[in-house]
């Protein structure tokens, strides 16, 4: 009995272990899949920003207007995070902030109403049971 029990328990640690796994490889690919989006979509907004830059700044120059190139300040604000978040650090700086947030401001992270449990699970999902019911 006592080695049924050693078994089981080990084959749960087992699978509990191979979910924790795929679990991190599926979170790996999502922050992958961010970043690859991330340099993608700066390959777009780098053209416009440089097509945007130069009409702007020429045009301010041939009318002598410097107010038409004030777009470019706020557009360099966007193309600046993109690359950060794309090529830089701006992720690390993040985990950095969040694993700041989990030491020192865990009771930010509590769920309204604690964490829910098999019971409010089950009450829920009755509820939601038999209002398709009734319908």
């Amino acid at each position: 009995m006592l080695c049924i029990q050693l078994i089981d328990s080990l084959f749960c640690f087992s699978q509990l272990e191979r979910q924790i796994l795929m679990q991190n490889q599926m979170r790996e690919r999502q922050m992958a899949m961010q970043i690859a989006w991330t340099r993608e979509f700066l390959k777009y907004y780098g053209a416009f920003f440089g097509l945007a830059s130069f009409a702007l700044t020429a045009g301010a120059l041939r009318n002598k207007n410097p107010r038409l190139f004030i777009p470019v300040i706020p557009l360099s604000f966007i193309l600046a995070y993109q690359l950060d978040m794309g090529y830089g650090t701006l992720i690390y700086r993040m985990k950095a902030e969040a694993e700041g947030i989990m030491e020192t401001e865990h009771d930010r992270l509590e769920l309204p109403l604690g964490t829910p449990t098999f019971e409010s699970t089950e009450k829920a999902r009755r509820a939601q049971s038999t209002f398709f019911i009734e319908k």
